[in-house]
């Protein structure tokens, strides 16, 4: 089956810029893109959530009073179902797919934000099978449905207990990409004998009590045709207990269909030679300009504007899982004895905030923050920032590091998942390249990893050809798309084969 003639949907909780939160958003929002590049007749399937104006998006109707089964009956033994509608939103741009909002008073337009409400298993429940009845009440019918976390786990699920002998759903294959490990409401690492879901029976009700405790996400690893996480290592470290405890063993089971694509980066937004927010544009090519974008992020973090000074930088979240811990064991020794400088933009967790305020306020000329959200502040360090650290605990994808080496900035990562796939270790006895790594997580393992970056960086020839091979990585969403659509006809074949 060629691109041109694939039908996909694709099922997610979030996509940019309607109802952005996480990471999924922008794959969300970028992978579907890509495919639809390619000639895939790609179309998004997505909640209606309260924070999406409707006024500015002026949606057309596709289907009203869509009936979506609950699984609960009344009294008369009569199926209660949950009545929605499905709107469409009018391409503004002819390279974007077709998005499909899911609009249910109660569940979605009367809830300010997308997560964190206690009947989220309800939720996303019904997003699920309202996805398998808009096809079954509709005229679109993909080769294959593309569902995303636990949000839609239920997805496979549903497909082959309720609609396996359904004429326009029988023969659509589905594949669920892992963004995360996260398993919903329900604390199932912790969970009783008596609750513990072997993700084989049979989903119950919406309403049932026991729906929150039957595991979204082993279901659709379960039930997929294919399952992919977000980068190939990680789909190896996840049948490893460090890594998915309570899971790893239904992972080794099932490791015939998993797969790994790293995700990719939007180009146009991430790109040195155009963005606005830079102080000034350069490229692979020319990278002596990089130099006054340095002496600028110093300036603007009230550093000691010297570009001899090896600037590093922290982008993201404070916690435990970015491997914070490790630098709070070395960062003393290396302002004192280093001479570094480092700049930290993020929020997080308090006792990381306190850390680095307090850095800053010991090491003025050394250490500047800004620990709150700040859409344009993470490519002003990319830009200027000599060094990326990014000792995660673990890392499914490592997005970070795709954007600090789109501009040049050297990622210091620890091997594991996306970071292992994407940052090439330098090699000096080789010459090849375009990060810094280490394997075992300690605070002596990442200190010998920035210590061998910082005096790599004394010669700047050497350091300015890891750059420039940093900058030349291919991470682009189209890459990415082709791999996904190889994977798509691998599901679709199994599942006709099946």
């Amino acid at each position: 089956m060629g691109a041109k003639s694939l039908k996909v949907l694709f099922v997610t909780a979030e996509v940019a810029p309607f109802s952005s939160v996480g990471g999924l958003a922008q794959v969300s929002l970028f992978l579907p893109r890509a495919l639809y590049k390619l000639g895939v007749d790609v179309r998004i399937f997505t909640p209606k959530y309260g924070i999406i104006d409707s006024l500015l998006l002026r949606p057309a109707n596709v289907i009203t009073g869509l009936r979506v089964p609950t699984g609960e009956k009344s009294d008369s033994s009569n199926p209660i179902e949950l009545i929605c509608n499905v709107k469409t939103l009018k391409k503004a741009n002819k390279d974007d797919p077709h998005i499909y909002f899911l609009e249910n008073m109660e569940y979605y337009e009367k809830r300010a934000n997308v997560y964190n409400y206690s009947d989220d298993h309800i939720r996303f429940g019904l997003l699920s099978r309202a996805a398998l009845e808009f096809i079954k009440q509709g005229d679109f019918v993909p080769d294959l449905i593309h569902v995303n976390d636990w949000h839609t786990g239920y997805l496979p699920n549903y497909i082959k207990n309720f609609y396996a002998d359904d004429p326009k759903l029988k023969n659509v294959a589905t594949l669920f990409s892992i963004h995360n490990l996260y398993q919903g409401l329900f604390d199932f690492d912790h969970a009783s004998e008596m609750d513990f879901d072997d993700g084989k029976r049979e989903l119950t009700s919406f309403f049932s009590d026991q729906f929150i405790k039957q595991n979204a996400l082993k279901r659709g690893v379960i039930h997929a045709d294919l399952i992919n996480t977000v980068s190939q290592t990680y789909s190896r470290e996840l049948l490893t207990e460090e890594y998915a405890p309570k899971l790893y063993n239904l992972f080794r089971e099932l490791r015939g269909k998993m797969y790994g694509v790293l995700n990719g980066l939007n180009y146009q937004d991430f790109n040195p030679k155009t963005d606005t927010t830079i102080n000034i544009h350069f490229s692979a090519n020319n990278l002596s300009p990089r130099k006054e974008n340095k002496i600028a992020l110093q300036k603007e973090f009230n550093l000691k504007t010297d570009s001899r000074f090896p600037l590093l930088g922290i982008v993201g979240r404070l916690d435990d899982q970015k491997g914070l811990d490790l630098i709070k064991e070395t960062i003393d020794f290396l302002l004192t004895e280093c001479q570094i400088q480092l700049v930290v933009c993020g929020g997080g967790d308090d006792r990381y905030r306190d850390l680095f305020f307090n850095l800053e306020k010991v090491y003025p000329d050394m250490v500047g923050t800004h620990l709150l959200f700040d859409p344009n502040l993470p490519h002003k360090i990319f830009a200027g920032a000599d060094m990326i650290l990014i000792p995660s605990r673990f890392e499914p994808g490592g997005i970070v590091a795709l954007e600090a080496m789109r501009y040049g900035s050297v990622p210091i990562v620890r091997a594991t998942g996306g970071l292992a796939d994407s940052v090439v270790d330098y090699d000096p006895t080789l010459g090849v390249g375009t990060g810094f790594s280490f394997r075992t997580y300690s605070g002596m393992s990442f200190l010998t990893a920035v210590v061998r970056a910082l005096e790599t960086y004394k010669n700047t020839n050497v350091w300015n050809r890891i750059v420039k091979r940093a900058m030349e990585q291919d991470f682009s969403w189209d890459k990415s798309a082709k791999k996904y659509l190889e994977l798509y006809t691998r599901a679709i074949d199994l599942k006709n084969n099946s």
